[in-house]
């Protein structure tokens, strides 16, 4: 199995270099702009690479309607582009896939307007038991603009890279929808990765990221409610391409973090990350930093903790980062 998802794609930051991440959010142009001033005190801070999760604020041009009331526009993002390659930062953009499709008790454009592609239509934001809405992967017609959205963001950003989310996934294969069914929970979270690597890897050619936390199960994953669940998808690991850059986030302390050593061991590269409190950022920047096999680094998540002016100030960025060469 790991011959037939051997791929030739060689990433264009494939160096001895170790990935010195942040993970921000970016949901407007004044951010944006933000950012582009901030880049050279990140850099000097240590990062060589950023996330920006943007999912629907973007100027999409394919499908306009699914745009945030506030976005990114093109002309920012190449901006941004620009002074990401004048600081030597490589710059990822991230478009949450499969869950998180409502966000702050609203659902999101594509669920909104696209009600046929809901998971589990006859749930609702107002439903104690939901964290977030879902999409069928096995929904017709969905994966075309899921394609033309992702194209958009990597040409708009100039990427070499993506980062397709899938974290946190809770409702898919519980049964509401008719179309997964005969199908595992496992196998129909593996077919939407294999669907967004043929598309990212295969056509586009960009080296694809996705959170590790489903694919390494509740056994590994940590202890609050937001780490398991009970459509436990782990054995998707054996089912989507190795080639995949795993970023296996934890943000409890805790001795050691074996997922890191499992994902390693199964062929991917790892890219732990981690939060708050700092004592834990520590434990598994130190505990990843240990492993000999298939770790690239390490990504400080920073979901808001910090302002994007005030990150290369913040200690789970200034005190990690330099950690790694």
């Amino acid at each position: 199995m790991l011959g037939f998802f051997a791929s030739p794609l060689l990433a264009a930051a494939t160096t001895n270099e170790a990935w010195r991440g942040v993970h921000l959010w970016l949901d407007n142009d004044p951010d944006a702009l933000a950012l582009v001033k901030t880049l050279p005190a990140l850099a000097a801070a240590g990062a060589n690479t950023v996330v920006v999760e943007v999912n629907y604020s973007f100027e999409f041009q394919a499908h306009p309607e699914l745009r945030n009331p506030k976005f990114v526009t093109r002309a920012t993002a190449h901006q941004l582009a620009a002074a990401a390659r004048n600081c030597n930062i490589r710059l990822i953009p991230e478009f949450n896939c499969l869950g998180h499709q409502s966000f702050g008790g609203k659902t999101g454009p594509l669920l909104r307007l696209h009600p046929e592609f809901n998971e589990a239509s006859s749930l609702t934001l107002t439903n104690k038991n939901v964290y977030c809405l879902e999409w069928c992967p096995q929904a017709p017609g969905l994966n075309a603009i899921v394609f033309s959205l992702i194209d958009d963001m990597a040409e708009g950003f100039e990427a070499d890279a993506f980062h397709v989310g899938m974290d946190e996934v809770y409702l898919l294969g519980a049964g509401e929808c008719s179309r997964g069914l005969g199908k595992t929970p496992a196998e129909l979270f593996a077919a939407q990765v294999n669907a967004l690597h043929q598309h990212i890897v295969g056509v586009k050619k960009l080296e694809m990221l996705m959170w590790a936390d489903r694919v390494i199960g509740p056994k590994f994953q940590g202890y609050s409610k937001y780490d398991n669940a009970g459509n436990d998808l782990s054995a998707a690991i054996d089912l989507i391409p190795r080639d995949i850059v795993m970023c296996d986030w934890h943000y409890e302390w805790r001795q050691s973090y074996p997922s890191v050593a499992l994902l390693a061991k199964k062929g991917f590269r790892v890219w732990p990350a981690g939060f708050l409190p700092l004592k834990a950022a520590r434990q598994l920047s130190d505990f990843a930093e240990s492993q000999s096999t298939n770790v690239v680094g390490y990504l400080a998540t920073t979901w808001n903790e910090t302002s994007i002016t005030n990150a290369p100030e913040w200690p789970p960025i200034k005190e990690i980062l330099p950690q790694w060469k």
